[in-house]
């Protein structure tokens, strides 16, 4: 029978902030207390708390991290790191129990001293950790997310190359709005949204190049499985492969599809139903996720490399600014014209004519009577020329 543990907990707010004081992300944390990331987050969010030897751990290591927080506060004020919820998909190759973020990488997250070692009596300044440029913590974030959004984006479509370039897309323009995404508290979100509204747009059916379907998978299985999910409304895959595939919980399912959470719900379930009406053996959650996993790995698909991403995004960038200054230079030269050629004055028009009153209408020529006959027949039997026509006849 468990236990709770004999040390105090603090609340679930204050245990992540020590968390984030000594400068660890849930994945490390949980690497040194041998759980599970997701067990890790269950603790600090309150839905679950630990017990046993898991939960005694996890409180001596609390208090430790306040005894280090007290010291550190006597000597310069507490700057806590804001550390990004980790949110990657499992569909990605295999890692490390112990991994950095990009995020950290960004914002020069420094790892704290093993629980191993004895605290320092005296606080020692630690040297500032090297800035990493955009263009770094750029490159770290995209090493970080992209081979797990390529093969999403084919689950989403079922085609390799529109996964590619879903990806690559989502990623300059994450590269754009560098800034914004730099300091969004989930930039793996926000560029994962990015390739699914880009990876899931109606307008590539107009698309020559993705008219006809691509090869399916080898496996008959992966076929049936892949299928099944392209038949599915775009909503309710997009639900299916957030909740089942990435791992995320209904809430954050929601938030990402911009919907209610009785609505992600909703659609989450008529979502396994439809998969389970053809696949009976899928009705468990646990072993969709694992023949969804198995299915995208099984794809040979790999992202370009960050510097291309990068180079193709300004070149985009220049391309359509230069055609909006293009555009607008036309616009502009249109108005000078119009404004040069226009009159100055106002010219009247020329009115329409009009019919004029009282003028009989011309009628055609039509059959002669009897006495215009006769009166034409006495004409022509008469003299014509000759001076007998000037002398007047006597009667």
């Amino acid at each position: 029978m468990t236990q709770s543990p004999a040390t105090p907990l603090p609340p679930p707010k204050e245990r992540r902030r020590l968390r984030e004081t000594a400068s660890l992300t849930q994945a490390q944390l949980a690497a040194r207390l041998g759980v599970s990331r997701q067990t890790v987050r269950a603790w600090e969010s309150g839905r679950t708390a630990p017990r046993g030897t898991k939960g005694e751990a996890y409180s001596r290591l609390l208090a430790d991290f306040a005894e280090r927080s007290e010291v550190t506060t006597e000597v310069t004020p507490e700057m806590t790191p804001e550390v990004a919820s980790e949110t990657a998909s499992e569909m990605t190759a295999p890692q490390t129990p112990e991994h950095v973020t990009p995020v950290s990488l960004a914002k020069e997250v420094v790892v704290a001293v093993p629980q191993t070692q004895a605290a320092p009596s005296s606080p020692v300044p630690a040297a500032p950790a090297p800035a990493l440029t955009p263009a770094q913590a750029f490159d770290a974030l995209y090493a970080f997310c992209a081979p797990a959004l390529v093969r999403q984006a084919f689950l989403l479509t079922g085609r390799r190359e529109l996964a590619r370039e879903s990806v690559e897309r989502a990623f300059q323009l994450a590269w754009q709005r560098w800034p914004e995404v730099a300091r969004d508290r989930d930039p793996a979100s926000w560029v994962r949204a990015a390739a699914y509204e880009y990876a899931l747009s109606p307008w590539h059916r107009f698309r020559p190049r993705y008219r006809h379907p691509e090869p399916p998978p080898a496996a008959p299985a992966d076929r049936v499985l892949l299928d099944v999910m392209l038949s599915l409304p775009p909503s309710y895959r997009r639900t299916l492969l957030l909740h089942d595939g990435v791992g995320l919980g209904l809430p954050e399912t929601a938030a990402e599809t911009e919907a209610s959470t009785p609505a992600a719900a909703g659609r989450l379930l008529h979502a396994r139903q439809a998969v389970a009406a053809r696949l009976p053996d899928l009705t468990d959650p646990a072993e969709l996720h694992r023949r969804l996993t198995a299915l995208a790995s099984a794809e040979r698909l790999r992202a370009p490399r960050p510097p291309v991403v990068r180079s193709g995004g300004e070149r985009r960038a220049r391309f359509w600014t230069r055609a909006a200054i293009a555009f607008t230079v036309a616009i502009i030269g249109a108005t000078a014209l119009t404004l040069r050629t226009a009159p100055t004055q106002y010219e009247p028009p020329v009115p329409p004519g009009e019919a004029v009153q009282g003028v009989p209408p011309r009628s055609a020529p039509g059959p002669l009577s009897e006495e215009e006959l006769s009166l034409k027949a006495k004409l022509r039997s008469e003299t014509a020329h000759g001076p007998e026509r000037l002398v007047p006849r006597a009667e």
